[in-house]
């Protein structure tokens, strides 16, 4: 379930929050957190308006609050807020939805 942050995206921007790293590897070795990889997958906690099309109307989004995503390896912008780490990116870095 998607939860309730004072942070509200732009335009055609989502706010995601990273899923956890995994703490053991696929062999079942434990890894410390400078080896652990940041995973390219997280839920979708809220999104902006859409984006602003010529017409002045806006796109709908392909994606939904509360969704999973899969996103590039560099996507968005990591932020900091109430001690939580997110990222805000554009719905165009988003690569599919899992599930």
């Amino acid at each position: 379930m998607a939860k309730k942050v004072a942070i509200r995206p732009l335009g055609d921007k989502v706010l995601v929050q990273r899923l956890e790293a995994a703490a053991v590897s696929a062999g079942g070795i434990v890894l410390p957190d400078s080896a652990k990889e940041k995973p390219a997958e997280g839920t979708i906690i809220a999104m902006g308006d859409g984006r602003l099309l010529d017409d002045g109307t806006r796109s709908a989004f392909a994606v939904s609050k509360g969704d999973t995503v899969l996103f590039t390896s560099y996507a968005g912008t990591e932020v900091k807020w109430s001690g939580e780490e997110f990222l805000i990116m554009s719905e165009d870095d988003i690569l599919g939805i899992v599930g």
